[in-house]
């Protein structure tokens, strides 16, 4: 997916990796179809930190890129970290029962289990956690709902 920069000889080419559980921004210089930078967020790790990369296997070694370009390219990165780290946010001890369910279940819960997975949590999670917990392991609330919005509110 492409998004054009204000700047038309730039755009943003965003892709997920499902081998590095991450997703990848990518800034092009359009006429040339090459990344010049490359962000990359991991979502599904707590320990592994969003890192910026700039291309260094280029032939040319030098590129100016306007500030207003990297300033516009840094904003996207910035709101692409708080969507897919918000979760991240929550108290220490719920980031890791919600890693494990994000491990365990891949994101998903089906309908037919549910209950099963909500019965269990409810075993370890004390209610008013369970909204943050269910919203940020799988889009969903305690009625079995789904949600969207900032997962770290309570």
């Amino acid at each position: 997916m492409a998004t054009p920069s204000p700047d038309p000889a730039y755009a943003i080419t965003t892709m997920y990796s499902v081998p590095d559980d991450a997703w990848y921004l990518e800034l092009d210089l359009v006429g040339t179809q090459r990344a010049v930078v490359t962000a990359i967020v991991p979502d599904e790790d707590p320990a592994r930190e969003p890192t910026v990369c700039f291309e260094a296997r280029s032939p040319v070694k030098h590129l100016d890129v306007p500030y207003a370009v990297m300033a516009w390219f840094m904003s996207v990165v910035e709101k692409e970290i708080h969507r897919s780290r918000a979760w991240m946010r929550l108290r220490p001890d719920l980031v890791e029962v919600v890693h494990g369910l994000r491990q365990e279940h891949l994101g998903i819960v089906s309908d037919d289990d549910f209950d099963d997975v909500l019965a269990e949590l409810r075993g370890t999670v004390a209610e008013p956690d369970l909204p943050a917990v269910l919203a940020a392991a799988f889009g969903r609330t305690p009625d079995g709902g789904f949600v969207s919005g900032d997962l770290t509110a309570p």
